[in-house]
């Protein structure tokens, strides 16, 4: 299937921007627009539906085996063009080889054969851009380079410069975007703010629409994407269980799009709720799953929420619940939030967890289970990704996994298990032995 991959250099400058105009200028133009995202990023994919109303996957070479990086690639079927966007830099990855690569944007544009967008930040220099736009274009000769769109031009005569010397280097300039500060997206804490928390994106993304219509070439773009054809089999994740209640709100919306896609291709059936709203999963439920978001933010409402309490103890005296990050420090005891105040949390665990202390954690994991969860039995192998600023403080529970950071090191953050509850502190992705 006919793709691009949009990256740069590094982070910040300015391709989620990008992305967003592009995917929204191109589905105006009445093409079928399949949006995806390399890396275990889980806050991008919802900007990419606002923006070209399809779901957006994640594509992963360190956490996904091939037959599910096929699978995804697979429901691009049928679209016109499939538009990705990086993470980081375009050669970021890992030090270890995971399940079929090191984590790139490099090795997904090269893997389905989309060809490089690179958006380089010309601020601070001219010519001296083509050097850095060559050096990634030569780094790795076999993944496929359309060109370049120069970011942050200051004024005509910097922009001649600049393309003087992507000419020099033989590099095709795709658009120039000038400097404009009204195109950044609000940030928080874990990067950009949730989409549906935008105050209005439908504005913003228009705005970057017809930001990239007036100064890209849009035409170029297109006839530069190359790619190769969908794989015909289907290997998505497989449901944990039937019926899953699914919590789904402001503090919990971090679940990867290609796991839901997978549950329900199988015919299980999701239903969401909303735990800030203190509603209750529903009764019926073989599973209850609370996936990562922003517990931290919410703490006093759900300290409040005793509707959704009570029904999760109901709930787990027969059957299981699962908690992903701020899922997993929402079932414990308590959670202490930036101020210092302790909230009471579900209770179901006895993890405490401490957004007062902050520390960064981020990396992916890999996990060997002691115990079983829904859907996995102990010993089964997982793999994940872990973004948090979040402490523990207590975690008197029995631990739940071994698990192993990319390069094999243990990591402490082991994930616990009490009775039929469970949790972690990293975001399943796929199931290694899943081939």
């Amino acid at each position: 299937m006919r793709g691009i991959l949009i990256s740069a250099p590094a982070s910040g400058t300015g391709k989620t921007t990008v992305m967003l105009g592009l995917l929204r200028a191109l589905a105006d133009d009445g093409l079928r627009v399949q949006p995806f995202k390399s890396g275990p990023d889980y806050i991008d994919p919802a900007f990419h539906r606002a923006a070209s109303g399809r779901a957006s996957y994640n594509l992963d070479s360190w956490a996904m085996p091939d037959a599910l990086l096929r699978s995804i690639h697979g429901l691009s079927d049928g679209v016109d063009i499939c538009v990705a966007e990086g993470s980081m830099g375009l050669f970021d990855g890992v030090a270890t080889k995971g399940q079929s690569g090191f984590g790139s944007s490099a090795e997904t544009a090269l893997r389905f054969g989309w060809p490089v967008v690179l958006v380089v930040d010309v601020g601070g220099q001219a010519q001296s851009a083509a050097a850095t736009a060559l050096g990634f274009k030569m780094y790795n000769p076999d993944v496929p380079f359309a060109g370049v769109i120069l970011n942050r031009v200051a004024s005509p005569r910097h922009e001649r410069l600049a393309r003087r010397g992507m000419e020099h280097a033989g590099i095709d300039v795709l658009g120039v975007l000038p400097r404009n500060r009204d195109l950044t997206l609000p940030e928080r804490h874990l990067g950009l703010v949730q989409a549906a928390e935008h105050p209005d994106l439908e504005t913003a993304i228009s705005g970057y629409a017809s930001f990239l219509r007036e100064h890209v070439d849009l035409d170029h773009i297109r006839n530069a994407a190359k790619g190769i054809g969908p794989a015909a089999e289907c290997k998505l994740p497989k449901p944990p269980a039937q019926r899953i209640a699914l919590a789904q709100d402001d503090a919990f919306s971090f679940v990867y799009p290609h796991l839901i896609q997978g549950w329900r291709a199988a015919g299980a059936e999701i239903m969401p709720f909303s735990p800030l709203a203190d509603e209750i999963p529903d009764p019926s439920a073989d599973l209850v799953w609370l996936p990562g978001g922003y517990p931290e933010l919410h703490a006093g409402r759900l300290a409040a929420a005793s509707a959704c309490r009570n029904a999760l103890q109901t709930h787990a005296r027969t059957k299981p619940i699962h908690g992903e990050c701020g899922g997993y420090m929402a079932l414990g005891a308590g959670l202490i939030d930036k101020q210092g105040a302790r909230h009471e949390m579900f209770g179901l665990l006895g993890l405490v967890t401490s957004y007062e202390k902050r520390k960064f954690h981020l990396g992916y994991r890999r996990a060997v289970l002691d115990a079983d969860i829904a859907g996995f039995a102990a010993g089964s192998c997982l793999r994940g990704h872990e973004f948090h600023y979040s402490t523990i403080l207590e975690q008197p529970d029995a631990p739940l996994a071994q698990v192993f950071d990319a390069d094999g090191k243990s990591v402490v953050e082991t994930g616990s298990k009490r009775g039929t509850v469970s949790g972690t502190f990293f975001h399943l992705i796929a199931h290694e032995e899943q081939e």
